[in-house]
């Protein structure tokens, strides 16, 4: 890819490539905000003496909380992909391993693929997620998948 600052259409991407986000980690802070977002109260999550009884021991990361760690747009590739990103369409996930607060997180994603019709003005790009934590464990992976503009060219060719 080019240098940092360029805008990037699905064109520009190709199975295999790579790029991560800042590690994050995992603040008591976090994890209220998270629930005061969403309303999830499960003891679960909150509640150190519930979690206690728990396998876990203590209270875990919510799973919707860290895939929004995995967010294309809260990464630092977001910034360009301004001009041709269109919605996050797909995702999916699977949790390896819990997470905890004070655990620090990695995003990190390898470009799996990209499709694109002939005629259409976009493509879809599809993204392999993990977060990996302080320990080098995958904690969690899934996909996603994004619709994304083509380059210039490819817009004018449709409006012909």
């Amino acid at each position: 890819m080019a240098d940092e600052t360029t805008q990037l259409y699905l064109e520009d991407f190709s199975k295999g490539q790579t790029f991560s986000s800042p590690p994050r980690t995992i603040t008591e802070a976090d994890v209220l905000g998270f629930a005061a977002l969403t309303g999830d109260a499960h003891p679960l999550h909150y509640d150190d003496e519930y979690a206690k009884t728990t396998r876990f021991g203590r209270p875990i990361v919510h799973g919707l909380h860290l895939m929004a760690l995995t967010a294309l747009g809260a990464a630092p590739l977001a910034s360009r992909l301004e001009a041709s990103m269109i919605a996050f369409l797909e995702q999916e996930a699977s949790f390896r391993k819990p997470v905890f607060k004070d655990d620090t997180l990695q995003p990190q994603f390898e470009v799996e693929g990209t499709e694109h019709k002939p005629g259409v003005e976009w493509g879809k790009l599809a993204i392999k997620i993990r977060l990996i934590n302080q320990r080098d464990e995958i904690v969690v992976e899934g996909r996603h998948v994004y619709r994304i503009l083509c380059k210039a060219p490819a817009r004018k060719a449709k409006s012909k």
